[in-house]
């Protein structure tokens, strides 16, 4: 088993009109025991920016707490909010610089840039990007994520049908994933502020 797979994780990030959405699953395992059914994984970094965090869960935390520090500093310095693709740059910064011992993560960015349009990048462990305007996965169902994905995207969804849709995209996912599940929460950035939702999935 990969060391990314050792606490389990699936989280989808998708695009709308004017709004994107990012969901994650809420279990924590060690393997296949399950050790809490509450993890966070999705970390707001400003009224217009999420990001995912799939991997290990030491590493996760650790990966918020240092990107609040360098958000926080590069909002001192330049008196304005980080971007959608500053944060991603600043997030590949930091992965590659650990590259002979990195942070064992999976980030998925979402947002809306200064235009209000959406923003969604992933990336691996050591910082390769990967822009895409439809919908990004990542997690240990990534393959069940595609598969779902593909087959329920559709372009310019309102926010009610993003909703929906990524609620109905994980939860099949995670039923099909021994390391993943126990219900989900589900986040859709508009320009007029965060709706969060959990869901209740399979309990096994």
């Amino acid at each position: 088993m990969s060391i990314l797979e050792y606490n389990g994780a699936a989280i989808i990030a998708m695009s709308g009109k004017d709004c994107v959405g990012i969901a994650s699953d809420n279990r924590l395992g060690i393997s296949y025991q399950t050790v809490a059914m509450d993890f966070k994984k999705i970390f707001k970094m400003n009224d217009n920016l999420m990001v995912g965090l799939a991997g290990l869960a030491t590493d996760v935390q650790t990966l918020d707490q240092l990107l609040r520090f360098r958000m926080n500093l590069y909002e001192l310095r330049e008196e304005r909010e980080m971007t959608p693709a500053v944060f991603t740059n600043l997030l590949s910064n930091m992965l590659y610089e650990k590259r002979f011992g990195p942070y064992f993560c999976e980030p998925v960015i979402a947002g809306l840039d200064e235009k209000g349009s959406p923003y969604l990048s992933t990336m691996d462990l050591i910082g390769a990007q990967a822009a895409a305007k439809d919908f990004v996965v990542a997690g240990t169902c990534e393959g069940n994520l595609y598969g779902m994905c593909e087959t329920l995207y559709k372009p310019d969804m309102e926010k009610e049908e993003l909703f929906e849709t990524l609620a109905q995209a994980l939860l099949a996912s995670v039923d099909r994933d021994a390391l993943s599940g126990w219900g989900g929460v589900v986040h859709i950035i508009t320009k007029d502020g965060i709706m969060s939702r959990e869901l209740k999935g399979r309990q096994d």
